[in-house]
């Protein structure tokens, strides 16, 4: 190594620095364990688009080195640059992996993710559709307590709840990766108390129209290709369809719908979903449906029943948002009849298109949201357009997310509950 040629006991002084001939031979030797480390490495793939040669990284190393730590005026990379041309050496042109994440920020890892924490049921969902089930370690307290939808995840270690953290817990586990919201938990409490060895992947996974993109983006940075190229041609199968007829319908005879956000008790006023909310607003949209709040002001806001009765939906729906009331997790329907019970029965509503012509649906915050959402979609589209869809299989499609995606066994003809009235 030409590049460690030094006469014993020589002395050099940079920048009021004195270094010795024993610090620089142990640079150097560093350099050479570094480089014998990247030599050893086996291929598990080739890139020939993007590789780079031994002397390349060598080359850069060096730079790096003389002019960090030997103060001398060289050309050399960045920190970053000379990691990503070492990770191109040692993964063959596999890495460094680079996405936008749903922040609109870039994030970049350099090796495989292996010891993954998601933080919410969207996360840990997607995860196990890609088959990367066993790479998570650690989980927040709401994915504990799935025990039914995620046999395999929930008992692993539990590091806080989705908005907050234990940083100390993540470190234990030596996580490479945080999965976690667009926006929650805020940055305060993920990544400015762990260090940046830990990667943390913000990904909403659980909105309508941002699930197909975010599952081809991590599987990409899971090295899962195949399995998010699986999961979109399922998704396309039967969103496309829906999207085909639906594109067909005359905007002046779509449906009204209104949207009950099923959180209160009161008979004076309900909430409700507008465009700004996305979600389940989003999802009434691509199935052809008509918002009547869409346009009011708030995300969620609060309208009285007499608002209700003058505009008179032809539909309704209610989501069933979280708190045992249906899903994987549970085979009584009461909750949710209790639920629609007190929807029809409020005052008035006996004079609804909606309730007359029993047109009142309550679908279970499980089915509309995350990798899974088709399934709501399809519910949906085949309330909203009975006749139309009328060969559509909403739960035989449910049927098949769960036995292509989630990695159990479960039937939803006879465990769990979804929507009412079944």
């Amino acid at each position: 190594m030409k590049y460690c040629a030094m006469k014993k006991g020589a002395r050099r002084k940079r920048g009021g620095l004195m270094v010795t001939g024993t610090m620089e031979t142990l640079v150097c030797l560093l350099t050479v364990l570094v480089i014998v480390a990247l030599t050893s490495i086996s291929a598990t793939a080739m890139n020939t688009q993007d590789t780079v040669s031994r002397d390349e990284v060598v080359d850069s190393i060096m730079a790096y080195m003389k002019a960090t730590y030997m103060g001398e005026e060289v050309k050399h990379p960045g920190r970053n640059d000379l990691r990503r041309v070492a990770c191109l050496y040692y993964y063959h042109g596999l890495y460094p992996r680079t996405i936008e994440c749903a922040t609109g920020v870039n994030v970049t890892i350099y090796k495989p993710l292996e010891r993954i924490v998601a933080l919410n049921a969207g996360a840990a969902e997607a995860l196990r559709a890609l088959g990367a089930k066993d790479r998570i370690v650690g989980i927040s307290d709401l994915i504990e307590k799935q025990a039914l939808f995620f046999p395999d995840i929930s008992d692993s270690r539990v590091v806080g709840g989705w908005r907050d953290i234990d940083p100390e817990l993540v470190l234990e586990l030596n996580a490479d990766a945080i999965v976690a919201y667009g926006k929650w938990p805020a940055p305060e409490y993920i990544e400015d108390k762990l260090p940046q060895t830990v990667t943390v992947i913000r990904l909403d996974l659980y909105k309508p129209e941002t699930v197909r993109d975010e599952m081809l983006k991590l599987g990409y940075l899971l090295e899962e290709e195949e399995k998010a190229s699986e999961y979109v041609k399922w998704h396309d199968k039967y969103v496309d369809a829906i999207e085909e007829k639906v594109s067909k319908m005359p905007e002046d005879e779509k449906p009204e719908v209104f949207l009950d956000k099923s959180v209160i008790e009161s008979t004076k006023e309900r909430k409700t979903y507008t465009k700004q909310s996305g979600g389940i607003s989003t999802l009434c949209e691509l199935a052809g449906g008509v918002n009547i709040a869409d346009e009011l002001q708030a995300t969620y806001p609060s309208v009285g029943v007499e608002w209700i009765l003058d505009q008179n939906p032809e539909v309704i729906i209610g989501l069933s948002e979280s708190g045992g009331r249906g899903g994987y997790e549970t085979d009584d329907e009461s909750a949710l009849k209790h639920e629609y019970d007190r929807i029809v029965e409020l005052p008035g509503f006996t004079n609804l298109t909606a309730v007359e012509e029993e047109r009142v649906y309550l679908l279970d915050s499980n089915v509309p949201f995350g990798p899974g959402y088709p399934v709501g979609l399809a519910y949906m589209a085949k309330w909203l357009y009975p006749d139309e869809f009328d060969d559509l299989d909403p739960q035989a499609i449910h049927q098949e997310y769960v036995d292509k995606f989630c990695a159990m066994e479960f039937d939803v003809k006879d465990q769990g509950v979804f929507v009412y009235p079944a």
